[in-house]
């Protein structure tokens, strides 16, 4: 988790198309949840990611980890918990852990993921609001 204490808890529930012939939460769903994460880590900061979108700014990922540390199952309550790591001039790094949703949580994966920042197709400097939430 990010050295600060500013983590964004995103609740989810394993939905049935996300799991495979096993039950288990298919392995290709947790990018999908982490990109929900992040997009609400953002929000809770302040910015709507559509927005930057508008503006012209992407936030591509060029580098994805996922650790597997047990499975989720359909119907499982979990949260990813996400922060924000390391921003540079043009790219910024997020982290994430999937815990199960419960008075006693267990992790269930933790990952990251890198960015780099375009503008309009171009390899540009992070927005001014993104670059304010280094300090966060």
């Amino acid at each position: 988790m990010p050295h600060s204490a500013d983590v964004h808890a995103f609740p989810l529930r394993v939905r049935y198309a996300e799991t495979d012939a096993a039950g288990l939460a298919h392995h290709g769903s947790y990018l999908p949840w982490f990109e929900a994460a992040r997009v609400e880590w953002l929000r809770a900061h302040g910015i709507v990611y559509a927005e930057l979108e508008r503006e012209g700014y992407h936030l591509a990922v060029v580098e994805a980890f996922i650790r597997y540390v047990a499975p989720a199952r359909f119907d499982d309550a979990l949260l990813v918990r996400t922060g924000l790591v390391d921003m540079r001039s043009r790219e910024a790094t997020f982290v994430y852990e999937v815990v199960t949703d419960t008075a006693h949580p267990r992790q269930l994966a933790n990952g990251r993921t890198r960015h780099i920042c375009l503008f309009r197709g171009q390899v540009a400097k992070l927005p001014e609001a993104v670059r304010r939430l280094a300090g966060a």
